[in-house]
């Protein structure tokens, strides 16, 4: 027994009770628990600590993964955070819109590339690598990759434009300082089909000719989406193949053609030749890069007996039943010189005969009477006298006289004096044909809809119009008629300007304007072949008639189905050419012709 003064023990003056969770106490145990006291305690709480703060940590990094992919797949571009270097010089280089046709081909688009370049201070062998790097890529000068080493600069461009064999080629090297930045190359599906048109870009991919050049911002806009052009793929090959032949055939050294909407002035096809590959535009020679349908501007010879004649009925100065006497060449005053007939038929000649046999004499005459002021005010109309308005920046401006005198009055009349471009012509033809409306040239879709000016009254083109036909079936157009298409037009061959001055009759220009069909036009059709030499199979002649007509013709025969011209019935046409051979030739024209 202890004393009473004795200290009681601490652990003794309480209670002892076990440690129980929160409403334990009142829970019926079924079975004994086992508790855990002390260090072994301390250790469960300490592991459920950490498990915890883990479970913790896996979480956020799923939310952060998590984070990202709805970054990059689900807002929009640039939303997110900057990406790596690499990404961001791509990024430095927006890729370049597509150019298609009407059809929505591809014409002109782009190939990803990756650029060499190197920071200079961190090659440590110049000399080396220089020789390392060329040994690969054997384009390279190593003389002149070890100079661009050697520079010290922190950027310098040793190739542009590497295939992925030759990135990893030279990624295998390892040599420090060569680095590799992702680019675009533009590329041209079509080949050389529509060179002159597309034209090109530098290396840095940034327009330098052509339509690449005009809509260079708009190509680079990253909402502006792909230029859809008017031309129609099939169409321009066709026209191309056909001009080639005629080259070939025919011994020239260029040619042009075109095919246009006479209403919209949309351009379906648009070719010169030579052309050239548009990725190597800088090698291409001068000739074929040179565009001669639309910035050549010449002396188109007789076609423009077409503008002469429309703008005599226009004015009333002429009817159908006139006429002027081209017996004898035509004296100019004051002058040596003489206008003479190619094809001479000395004798009276009515307004519809001038254009059958293509007198120089009788368009001259006709001309005086219209007058030089009207003559010049209608062909300002017609757009003769200014650069066409199109979506190209090789377009040419015409040459014409100042002054305007007598002399140039004569000489316009069929087609010499002034210097156009074949498309100047092209679109002064659709205006004749079109009931009268000059339209705008047009290589955009959305530039087709531009409100054409009035010209000519309905009653002056539908007149034209026959007279077309005429040329045709009677006249020195006859080889480009096809069957069911009823083709109007008119020949022109002019005599190019000699190198020793004056004019030389053994180089010539020839062209056919064409129109189809004629009874109720929907396109024009131009074609110039550029010094075309006389074959065996035309008894040597190399006239507009004997060249240009024909593949004119063949040009109508290959583009009428695809651009969804139907032919006409033997029948339908027999009957219309018969009324214009009754309503616009006399009698005496008539049996003339026969």
């Amino acid at each position: 027994m202890r004393h009473p003064s004795a200290p009681r023990s601490l652990g003794r003056s309480r209670t002892s009770r076990p440690f129980l969770y929160p409403g334990e106490e009142i829970r019926p145990a079924a079975t004994p628990r086992v508790r855990l006291e002390g260090a072994s305690k301390r250790a469960v709480e300490t592991g459920r600590t950490r498990l915890m703060v883990t479970a913790g940590l896996f979480a956020c990094a799923f939310a952060l993964v998590g984070l990202r992919l709805v970054d990059l797949m689900a807002l929009p571009e640039g939303a997110g955070t900057p990406g790596p270097a690499l990404a961001r010089a791509a990024s430095d280089d927006p890729r370049r819109q597509d150019i298609v046709d009407a059809n929505g081909v591809v014409l002109a688009t782009n190939l990803p590339v990756v650029d060499l370049y190197a920071d200079a201070r961190k090659v440590p062998d110049p000399a080396g690598a220089a020789r390392r790097v060329a040994a690969l890529l054997p384009d390279l000068d190593p003389a002149t990759l070890s100079e661009k080493l050697s520079s010290g600069s922190a950027f310098v461009y040793l190739k542009r434009g590497l295939t992925p064999r030759q990135q990893e080629a030279v990624n295998g090297l390892g040599i420090p300082g060569l680095e590799f930045q992702r680019a675009e190359r533009r590329v041209y599906p079509q080949g050389r089909l529509a060179a002159h048109l597309l034209g090109a870009t530098d290396i840095d991919n940034q327009g330098i000719a052509g339509l690449e050049k005009t809509f260079d911002a708009e190509l680079t806009d990253p909402a502006a989406g792909p230029v859809r052009l008017t031309i129609d793929l099939a169409v321009q090959a066709a026209v191309r193949r056909e001009l080639e032949w005629a080259m070939q055939r025919f011994q020239a050294s260029g040619a042009a053609g075109l095919v246009m909407d006479v209403n919209s002035g949309a351009l379906a096809a648009l070719v010169s030749l030579p052309d050239f590959a548009p990725e190597n535009f800088g090698d291409a020679p001068d000739d074929a890069r040179f565009n001669r349908a639309t910035l050549g501007v010449y002396e188109m010879g007789s076609v423009f007996k077409l503008f002469n004649t429309a703008i005599a009925l226009e004015s009333g100065t002429v009817s159908l039943k006139d006429g002027f006497d081209a017996s004898q060449p035509l004296k100019v005053a004051h002058t040596r010189f003489q206008i003479r007939d190619y094809h001479p038929q000395k004798r009276w000649l009515s307004v519809p005969e001038i254009l059958i046999h293509s007198s120089n004499i009788g368009s001259a005459k006709m001309a005086l009477k219209t007058g030089t002021t009207t003559q010049r005010h209608f062909l300002e109309r017609l757009g003769m006298l200014r650069p066409v308005d199109l979506a190209l920046p090789e377009t040419g401006a015409p040459l014409y006289p100042e002054p305007w005198r007598e002399i140039n009055t004569m000489t316009i009349a069929y087609g010499h004096g002034i210097a156009v471009s074949p498309l100047h012509v092209a679109r002064g033809v659709a205006a004749v044909v079109n009931g009268g409306l000059l339209p705008t040239p047009a290589l955009l879709a959305a530039d087709a809809a531009t409100p054409p000016m009035r010209v000519f009254s309905q009653a002056t083109s539908q007149t034209m119009r026959r007279l077309m036909r005429l040329v045709v079936t009677q006249g020195s157009g006859r080889q480009a008629d096809v069957a069911g298409y009823q083709v109007g037009g008119k020949t022109g061959t002019a005599e190019k300007v000699s190198s020793a001055g004056g004019y030389d009759r053994r180089s010539l220009r020839t062209t056919f304007v064409a129109a189809f069909p004629i009874s109720q036009p929907r396109y024009v059709v131009l074609v110039t072949l550029d010094d075309p030499q006389g074959i065996k199979e035309t008894w040597n002649f190399a006239t507009a008639g004997w060249n240009a007509a024909p593949t004119a013709g063949r040009i109508v025969a290959r583009v009428a189905p695809l651009l969804g011209v139907f032919p006409v019935a033997p029948t339908e046409t027999a009957r219309w050419d018969g009324e214009i051979l009754e309503t616009a030739l006399t009698q005496e024209a008539r049996l003339a012709l026969h």
